[in-house]
């Protein structure tokens, strides 16, 4: 009978070195030469061009109809033909549509997308530029954004959802007194 050793483990195979990055050959290929990056915010945007379309590459715009329109034709005046903005909150909707309308493409980001990157500037003035160079590069993903319609019927589902939520609230405070 021979002995058994609860503790033996056999040798472990040797594992393969991770793999290594891919070495760059060369400069980031521009894909969007007249791109545009901004920061939306409930009080203010922040817009970013390439910097030779303007003297002052980067502008602060109010939120309101008359600034947007302003902001919509300085961007058209520069020859902007693409748009990059996060969606958070409800703040980029006007601006997205009124951009929309004039003929400029709108690439709506996740936020997340853009918190997970290294190396991203904390300020809304850089973060606009930020933007702006990431998307001149193409290295930045568009999220889903129905057609016309179908943010109609989104939209009046969510605000029926909201009626029969107050409705039910209504009820339980009618019931408690």
């Amino acid at each position: 009978m021979t002995p058994h050793n609860d503790f033996f483990l056999p040798p472990r195979p040797s594992t393969p070195p991770p793999p290594q990055p891919p070495a760059r050959t060369g400069p980031l290929q521009v894909f969007n030469p007249h791109a545009a990056g901004i920061d939306i915010g409930d009080a203010e945007h922040w817009v970013a061009v390439p910097p030779d379309c303007a003297p002052q590459p980067v502008r602060r715009c109010g939120t309101f109809t008359a600034d947007l329109d302003v902001l919509a034709d300085w961007l058209i005046d520069c020859g902007i033909t693409t748009v990059a903005m996060a969606s958070t909150g409800v703040s980029w909707i006007p601006l997205f549509e009124l951009l929309e309308t004039r003929g400029v493409q709108v690439l709506l980001i996740d936020p997340r997308q853009a918190q997970r990157a290294p190396g991203r500037p904390k300020t809304d003035r850089l973060d606009g530029q930020w933007r702006q160079r990431v998307h001149t590069y193409g290295l930045l993903a568009g999220a889903l954004r129905p057609e016309a319609q179908g943010c109609v019927l989104r939209n009046s589902l969510r605000h029926r959802q909201r009626l029969r939520t107050y409705a039910a609230q209504h009820l339980q405070h009618r019931h408690q007194a």
